[in-house]
């Protein structure tokens, strides 16, 4: 059995919590490090006992505290070489035994759970997205991408639960006060999935295996979290996937645990 459960998701800052009876890790520690304490304690799960921090980039909303947790807990950080490079300075002095490099494709072990990098499309030095295996359940975050390719589908097939972005509607970024070059930057092929476009992506994944989807990272600004539902379930509903009969799906909350999922 696994646990899986988003801490906070948004333009404003990501964490994801997974584990098992043994072990426990976060993906990205993008917020405080007093309310990641505070949101694993919502969800009965004590900091102190993590085991990994897997971070997927190193923008800030993705990196805030993984310097302070490591310090303070004595947890190794995993990351990709291009965003040790870049974040390093960000997080402060990291043990040396605590900084792991991981590469794509590869599986890293952590204690009874495996945890493998794929490429995601971000303008980032080299972002990753994660699948998380425990057992016989796959678990996949896939956030912060411009848009999808065969290599993304392929990994989120055969997810038993999937983190999704769902960023923005096309429409209320394009209307919204955001610069010009921030909206192109946004809905290039490197910025972040639309409402639409993740719809598309899970109807082209959708299998009898996917039990559970939350859509996260939305945009404060160029989002909601009816407008984000109500796209993707409305995509899927015009390939006859039923939201609420084929599988789950919620929205991940922006500022505290989402409810969380054993699987």
């Amino acid at each position: 059995m696994i646990k899986f459960c988003p801490l906070a998701s948004g333009s404003s800052g990501n964490s994801i919590f997974a584990g098992t009876e043994n072990t426990r890790i976060l993906i990205d520690a993008g917020v405080s490090g007093k309310k990641i304490q505070e949101a694993l304690a919502s969800i009965e799960e004590d900091a102190a006992k993590l085991d990994a921090i897997f971070v997927t980039h190193e923008h800030v909303d993705h990196i805030k505290a993984v310097g302070i947790l490591s310090r303070r807990f004595d947890i190794p950080i995993f990351a990709t070489e291009g965003t040790w490079q870049n974040m390093e300075r960000e997080l402060g002095a990291i043990s040396r035994k605590n900084k792991c490099i991981i590469y794509s494709g590869e599986k890293n072990i952590v204690n009874d759970i495996c945890i493998k990098a794929f490429d995601i499309p971000h303008d980032a030095a080299q972002p990753v997205g994660y699948n998380i295996f425990a057992g016989d359940t796959k678990l996949t975050v896939a956030t912060d991408m411009g848009h999808y390719n065969d290599d993304i589908k392929e990994n989120l097939a055969d997810s038993n639960a999937i983190l999704l972005e769902a960023n923005h509607d096309i429409d209320m970024l394009k209307k919204g006060s955001y610069p010009f070059s921030l909206k192109q930057r946004i809905l290039g092929l490197n910025g972040h999935l639309a409402n639409v476009t993740a719809g598309s992506l899970l109807g082209d994944v959708m299998s009898e295996k996917i039990k559970h989807v939350y859509l996260g990272h939305l945009s404060n600004d160029n989002n909601t979290e009816e407008i984000a539902y109500e796209t993707v379930r409305k995509v899927l509903a015009s390939r006859n996937i039923i939201v609420g009969k084929d599988f789950e799906m919620e929205m991940a909350k922006r500022d505290c645990a989402s409810r969380y999922i054993k699987l």
